[in-house]
Formats: structure tokens, C-alpha cells, sequence
């Protein structure tokens, strides 16, 4: 089992690392400050899901096989890469003033699926997520604490937990950017600008880095 002192400092080092700018962080501000709670908090569901993967795909060893093959790390990024840029072309062609789904039309009206799909797919591609898995896990798990396994299991909980609690958060308070929103126009345009340049330039440094 984990030390409490150890646990303290884990969930420190979490709350740095989901602070800093990211994809995951512009999914789900652009997602709630949208198209509403709901959708941001699917968003949130599907990043958790996708951290629950990276987990364990770092246990089973597939970080250090990502380590090993430069190629299949490569494929895997760019894929990402990809996946973020139609993310952001998505966004940019989505409409001006649609922040209110229930004027929306049926046809173009986004699905809770899909917001979660695009949390688990968006975080899932990002190969940089499970080397820090990889990497971040390790540097808290000593043997002569008790078995590994268990070890693994705790810190992954925490993570997934700690990385909810920070996208909830995100959540309600792009909902509160909402409601701004709603009655400034101008602003919506610069919204759907910014989170489709933001999601560009994570997806250009995802391809080149």
C-alpha cells in the first residue's frame, strides 16, 4: 500500500501536470461552454475512460514496447495528430451561435456518444499520456511496500480520480463562460476561433515532436 506522504506528493504532481494547457483541457471547455454541462461532463467521462486504458496498457509493459519501436510510437502519434486536427476543423465549421442545443437541428445537434467518444479518443491517441503513465508511476511504487500490482492499482484509481475532479471542474466553470456567451455574440466567434487554433497548434507539436 501506498504511504499517505507518497499519495500527497502523487496527487501534486497530478494536479501540476492536468493545470498545464492541453488538448484534453480545450475538449472540454469547448465542449461545455458549447453545447452545455452534459456534454462537457461526457467529455470528461471519455478522458477518464481513456486514462483508465493508459493505466493499464502501462502496466501490461505496451509503453516500454512504444519506447522500443519508434515507428509504432510514431504511427500512434500521428494518428493523434490527425484525429486533433479534424477535432479542430470540426469546431471551426461548427455553427457561430450555437450554444444553445435545443435551437440547434436535429441533424447537426451533437450526441453525448460522441462527446465521449471524442474524450476517449482525443486522450487514447496521445502516446505522450501513456509514456507519462509509464514514466510517472514507476517513481511511486517501491516493493517493500507490498505487491506491485496493488500499488499500480492505487495510483492509477488516484489518477483517473484526480484527472475527473480537475475536468468536472473545467466543466461547471466553461458552463459559467456560457451563459456570458450567450449574450455577447462577438465573443462566440473569438471562442470557436481560439479553441480551433488551440487544437491545431496541440496537433502540430503533437506531429513533429
Amino acid at each position: 500500500m501506498v504511504s499517505l506522504q507518497l499519495l500527497l506528493v502523487f496527487i501534486g504532481a497530478l494536479a501540476v501536470v492536468y493545470a498545464l494547457p492541453g488538448p484534453d483541457m480545450a475538449l472540454i471547455l469547448q465542449r461545455s461552454s458549447s453545447h452545455g454541462l452534459r456534454y462537457g461532463l461526457s467529455t470528461a467521462a471519455g478522458l477518464a475512460i481513456a486514462r483508465s486504458m493508459h493505466v493499464t496498457l502501462s502496466a501490461l509493459g505496451v509503453a516500454a514496447l512504444l519506447r522500443s519501436a519508434p515507428w509504432l510510437y510514431d504511427g500512434v502519434r500521428i494518428a493523434g495528430a490527425l484525429y486533433l486536427a479534424y477535432v479542430a476543423i470540426q469546431i471551426f465549421r461548427s455553427p457561430a451561435f450555437g450554444l444553445d442545443n435545443n435551437n440547434m437541428p436535429s441533424k447537426t445537434r451533437p450526441t453525448l456518444r460522441a462527446a465521449l467518444s471524442k474524450g476517449v479518443l482525443g486522450n487514447l491517441l496521445n502516446p505522450k499520456a501513456l509514456l507519462f503513465c509509464s514514466v510517472l508511476l514507476p517513481q511511486f511504487v517501491h516493493p517493500k511496500a507490498g505487491a506491485v500490482w496493488s500499488q499500480v492499482l492505487e495510483l492509477g484509481v488516484v489518477l483517473v480520480a484526480v484527472g475527473a475532479i480537475f475536468d468536472t471542474t473545467l466543466a461547471f466553470s466553461a458552463v459559467r463562460l456560457s451563459r456570458w456567451l450567450r449574450s455577447h455574440p462577438r465573443a462566440q466567434v473569438v471562442q470557436r476561433w481560439t479553441f480551433s487554433i488551440a487544437l491545431l497548434a496541440f496537433a502540430l507539436r503533437l506531429s513533429i515532436d
